[in-house]
């Protein structure tokens, strides 16, 4: 290949003509397909190994090249690549102990007529501790209950209706248990009652977290939290509330029924419709 200059023809590929030619500079980026100028090795750039650039050909074959100057032909022309600048890294959003993306900057809203019951200050504590970041943001408040025995007639106090809903969560709800039939007669629309299948709310942590192979059985006509304590060998409940609650940190501390019924309850009661 060859022009004319002075009158006089000239081969451009003559001599050494990296050094008589300005040759760009390229970042060599991920993917990029360039041609070394004196092996011929054709390839895309698929990373860096002391210094010099990786390529990869069409058959999977890799090779490193040192990162000379004019050392490789992009698209037929002579370039000399460079490695990238380092981009930053970009950091995973933080998420709150229920899982969910934290929103930053955002205050807790004013509470809104909605309501989330659950049973006791344990089964409270516990919802707080996970999804306490996700309610505040919602504005929806969770009360405790003293148990579910009247809840047919609380609910009616409460008057739920559009705007005004109503979530409860209640332990044991199974088939044919005294809380099925406590539930069955809460009717409205604006109310959802659900649950999860476990005694009480300590038994919706998982048994490990508390260093336990398993929960405890307890013989029918004990109570549940009494005989746990005897089995595992502490005085007072309160100790060993104290102990569970200090074991959760986020959602992956808890079964998957707790998980499932408190994500509906919030969906049930953001709900704007």
């Amino acid at each position: 290949m060859g022009v004319v200059r002075d009158g006089r023809y000239e081969d451009v590929l003559s001599g050494d003509w990296r050094r008589r030619k300005v040759v760009p500079e390229v970042d060599a980026e991920p993917e990029l397909v360039v041609e070394d100028a004196d092996s011929g090795f054709c390839g895309a750039v698929v990373g860096w190994e002391a210094g010099a650039v990786v390529l990869e050909d069409r058959r999977g074959r890799r090779r490193n090249f040192p990162l000379m100057p004019a050392a490789f032909l992009l698209d037929g022309r002579p370039v000399t690549l460079r490695r990238p600048a380092p981009t930053a890294v970009a950091t995973a959003p933080r998420r709150t102990a229920s899982g969910s993306v934290a929103v930053a900057g955002v205050r807790a809203q004013v509470a809104k007529a909605s309501r989330i019951w659950v049973e006791g200050i344990h089964d409270a504590a516990l919802v707080e501790r996970i999804w306490g970041d996700d309610l505040r943001i919602e504005g929806v408040v969770v009360e405790p209950l003293d148990g579910i025995d009247a809840l047919a007639a609380e609910v009616r106090a409460f008057g739920p209706g559009p705007g005004r809903r109503l979530g409860v969560l209640v332990d044991h709800l199974v088939a044919g248990s005294k809380e099925s039939r406590i539930v069955a007669a809460v009717t409205s629309p604006h109310v959802l009652v659900t649950g999860h299948p476990y005694v009480d709310i300590w038994q919706a942590v998982k048994p490990e977290r508390v260093g336990l192979r398993a929960w405890p059985v307890v013989p029918p006509g004990r109570p549940w939290k009494e005989g746990v304590c005897a089995a595992v060998g502490v005085a007072e409940p309160a100790d060993m509330w104290r102990r569970i609650l200090a074991s959760v940190n986020s959602f992956h501390d808890v079964e998957t029924p707790l998980i499932n019924a408190m994500e509906r309850l919030i969906d049930f009661v953001t709900d704007p419709t």
